[in-house]
């Protein structure tokens, strides 16, 4: 069943990209939740849907940009929005949560634009939205690689950090740490691994990568470091399965890997309150 994976590179190229997704969307995941930041990769998501209507609009309307890989610009408009989230945070020091609902309206109202300038929707901007195993090329895998490295070298560095950070936000302040650049690299990652992600997931669906394993790991998980495992663990099985079965049963990749997640999720509910009940 698994031949084909490694006998097409389209498949392959796939395979891989998700393998490489589902590590480090729940690995960041983990920090998101704990920060309460939920929203912020449905924010940055709309936002770098923008980028992609905007790169498919610039394709067609401008020779120069013909055979532009729209992931480049869906980046720039994913890290510009990242920004600009901090940026607002500053401003709104006391409401800093709405800094998040204003990008993601912002990300919203420019995509429905461009798209609508760039004619409406087409199969290139559906894959986008939901994820196809065929558009997975191997530039993109390769960018893909090079963020994932960026990523993991960021958390290695920064662990301490960001743990801090996400308990005790005053405690981190008042141990010398500069919570201004490490929230800015933090929230500058999660605009790269987004953009990297709606290949394989989807740009409407990353969000769900990044947060379901982790709600799921957290029901069963006793400490941060084995809610990390556990939900790179569930992020993994979510996103191979769900490749597997989205190619043999002809489905939206994204879409596949959402609902097995939402399954690994209500097992892991219906376990905790059996085990719970049986303690009783």
């Amino acid at each position: 069943m698994l031949s084909s994976f490694f006998e097409y590179e389209f498949l392959k190229n796939a395979f891989l990209a998700g393998m490489v997704i589902g590590l480090i969307a729940p690995l960041l995941g983990v920090f998101i939740v704990v920060r309460r930041m939920s929203l912020i990769a449905d924010a940055l998501s709309h936002v770098t849907l923008a980028g992609i209507a905007a790169s498919m609009l610039l394709e067609k309307k401008v020779s120069i940009f013909a055979g532009l890989n729209p992931i480049y610009l869906g980046m720039v408009f994913s890290v510009t929005g990242s920004l600009f989230i901090e940026k607002l945070r500053t401003v709104y020091k006391h409401y800093q949560e709405l800094a998040i609902p204003i990008i993601l309206s912002s990300g919203v109202g420019i995509s429905v634009i461009f798209i609508s300038l760039a004619d409406g929707f087409n199969t290139d901007l559906f894959s986008y939205l939901f994820g196809s195993i065929s558009a997975v090329s191997r530039t993109d895998l390769y960018v893909i690689l090079g963020i994932a490295v960026f990523v993991i070298l960021m958390i290695l560095l920064l662990y301490k950090e960001l743990f801090l950070l996400s308990f005790d936000e005053e405690h981190a302040s008042a141990s010398g740490i500069h919570a201004k650049w490490i929230h800015f690299i933090f929230i500058l990652i999660v605009a790269l691994v987004i953009s990297a992600s709606m290949r394989v997931v989807g740009i409407l669906l990353v969000s769900s990568l990044m947060t379901l394993p982790v709600a799921a790991s957290i029901r069963i998980a006793k400490g941060f470091k084995q809610t990390i495992f556990f939900s790179i663990l569930f992020g993994e099985i979510s996103v191979i399965i769900g490749l597997i079965l989205a190619y043999y049963l002809d489905l939206a990749p994204g879409g596949t890997i959402v609902v097995l997640s939402v399954l690994i999720l209500i097992v892991t509910i219906l376990w905790t309150k059996i085990k719970k009940g049986k303690v009783s």
